[in-house]
């Protein structure tokens, strides 16, 4: 299936709508919390861009890049990346970013900067593993409560969120975009140990996902209040761990 996908820019309004449609499917969020098609034009018009998987004329992923400004340089801040369900899996997601990449240091751009949520392994090894990112900031409770992710429960869940850091030009990136495999030879010096499936856990016991999420997000804070920096993760079926080295080891 993923043969057949081609990585290109989302230009008119029919293909930018396409996005919006994209993140009903994939994303299930209410339509005040969509980003809508003049914020993507706006995005086009401001100096960023949104790419597109296509298989044939089905969109069914794409990646939007925000023009920034951050680290006293032009970077890109990536908002949101989506794939269909019934294409996930396939390496689309990898594709998306990748290409990501290849426009942004065409741009003159080397660092781009994202959120993800940590209590979740697939995407923590996606970013930290498969692209090479690092994480250095946690931001509690960015979106706001959440008390809909556990109906039936008075329990809200916070957004907590990681800033995904991916600077382009690292050894790491450099070696991982070439589809080289990639040492870390910095050691690990702690760990922050995270559950294998969330959506088990808030759907079986919201109340330990959120004495989870409260442990995660103490460690973490501690972490890089001490200069640590996430470097890596581990996969485990009972126990997969962030990895944090020393920034400047």
């Amino acid at each position: 299936m993923a043969e057949n996908i081609e990585i290109r820019e989302c230009v008119t309004l029919d293909e930018l709508a396409d996005c919006v449609q994209l993140q009903r499917d994939v994303f299930a969020l209410p339509e005040v919390e969509l980003s809508p098609v003049r914020h993507l034009i706006v995005t086009k018009n401001a100096g960023g861009f949104t790419l597109g998987a296509y298989d044939g004329e089905r969109l069914v992923g794409f990646v939007l890049s925000v023009p920034a400004f951050m680290r006293g340089e032009r970077a890109f801040y990536s908002h949101m990346t989506a794939v269909h369900g019934e294409y996930q899996s396939y390496g689309i997601g990898g594709r998306l970013k990748w290409a990501q990449r290849t426009r942004a240091l065409a741009e003159g751009v080397r660092y781009i900067k994202w959120t993800f949520e940590p209590v979740k392994s697939r995407n923590a090894y996606f970013n930290l593993e498969k692209l090479g990112a690092i994480v250095s900031e946690y931001e509690e409770n960015f979106y706001g409560v959440d008390y809909t992710t556990a109906p039936g429960q008075e329990i809200g869940l916070a957004s907590d969120r990681l800033f995904a850091e991916w600077h382009l030009e690292s050894p790491k990136v450099q070696a991982l975009a070439a589809g080289e495999k990639y040492v870390e030879t910095r050691q690990t010096v702690a760990r922050v140990i995270i559950m294998p499936d969330w959506f088990a856990l808030v759907a079986s016991d919201p109340a330990a996902a959120l004495a989870e999420q409260i442990r995660i997000r103490g460690e973490f804070q501690a972490a890089f209040a001490d200069g640590l920096v996430g470097t890596g993760f581990e996969r485990d079926d009972e126990h997969p761990a962030y990895l944090l080295t020393k920034r400047n080891s």
